[in-house]
């Protein structure tokens, strides 16, 4: 569905705005051009030893002493308020690169030397559409995201789960999957994600978050990409049952839910996303005039998807929207119309 890599969309001054005036943007060292810097790579193998898309790096020792330092500030501003009192025992065990991927991202494994747990953090370039994507995440789903941008330099948050692609191989013909309940949060997942188009949710693009309950187990799905926020130009990039990987869930969901119950789940996904959007109004209208006012994808992309979303709902009210934005915007007024006006 998508033939190749997406441009890097620079930030514009009404972004950067916005970030600003929204507690994102913050003064985190500037590394990502210093992580380019490495000189030997290798496939990272998982715990299980596989290899993986992504290549553990490695630095000459000054260049790696340089690093060290920023590295470890950054993950005190991202999870603890940038207090570097309490970073002494923290140390970068190891540096992942990920030339797989838009934003080409580093993964930083952070350890904590007192007693060895480790955490995650990513370093990528900074582009505007991925970070709409990002925002849009964290006001109108269920999850709250967290990331510091400044300059070229973007960082975010690890986001815990389960790959889908493993989710799918490992984990859908266990006999003690509850089938129903994760039919039920795929739906969901691809509702949202429809809504505020938010595409190419191919399996390596989502993680599944299994959590024991006092009775069941709870599933959450979530992507972990936002690059293609509202950028490409076909309508089926943003309806995430229809990428050939995910066809094993898709059948799930057909196999286990009837159609007036996958109707009654797609509708509590508008209801909650229609009072995510009033709750946030006016950060949602302040990332809407920003969005406006950046370019995200080329005007192509626009017109062709207005043409689609104009077949989609029956009318010719997209035709001569300028932005994406203006796409998403009155996408999601067609389809939470009932529930807006509530």
């Amino acid at each position: 569905m998508i033939s190749k890599r997406k441009e890097i969309y620079p930030l514009s001054p009404s972004l950067v705005q916005y970030l600003h005036h929204f507690g994102r943007w913050a003064e985190i060292p500037l590394v990502y051009d210093d992580l380019l810097r490495f000189t030997a790579a290798m496939p990272y193998e998982n715990p299980a030893g596989d290899e993986t898309l992504w290549l553990t790096v490695a630095y000459p020792p000054e260049v790696h002493a340089e690093l060290q330092p920023h590295l470890t500030k950054i993950y005190a501003m991202l999870k603890i308020g940038g207090d570097l009192s309490r970073t002494d025992h923290l140390a970068v065990e190891r540096i992942d690169f990920g030339d797989f991927g838009n934003s080409r991202p580093f993964r930083i494994r952070i350890v904590n030397l007192f007693n060895g747990n480790a955490d995650h953090y990513y370093v990528k370039c900074a582009d505007a559409s991925r970070i709409y994507g990002l925002e849009l995440e964290h006001l109108l789903s269920p999850f709250r995201i967290n990331y510091l941008v400044r300059a070229n330099t973007l960082i975010e948050e690890h986001i815990a789960g389960v790959p889908g692609n493993m989710f799918i191989a490992d984990y859908l013909g266990r006999e003690d999957l509850n089938r129903v309940r994760i039919a039920k949060e795929f739906v969901k997942f691809a509702e949202r994600c429809y809504l505020r188009l938010l595409g190419d949710m191919r399996s390596v693009n989502y993680v599944v978050d299994i959590t024991p309950d006092f009775e069941e187990v709870q599933y959450r799905v979530r992507p972990i990409d936002f690059d293609q926020q509202c950028h490409e130009k076909r309508l089926e990039v943003y309806r995430p049952h229809l990428f050939p990987d995910n066809k094993p869930v898709d059948e799930l969901v057909r196999a286990h839910l009837n159609v007036p119950t996958i109707v009654q789940y797609r509708q509590e996904e508008r209801s909650q996303t229609a009072r995510r959007i009033q709750a946030e109004s006016r950060r949602y209208q302040g990332l809407v005039a920003s969005m406006r006012k950046t370019t995200i994808a080329p005007p192509e992309h626009v017109e062709s998807l207005a043409l689609e979303l104009n077949d989609y709902h029956g009318c010719d009210d997209f035709t001569g929207l300028p932005t994406m934005a203006d796409l998403v915007v009155h996408h999601l007024e067609r389809l939470l119309a009932d529930q807006l006006r509530e």
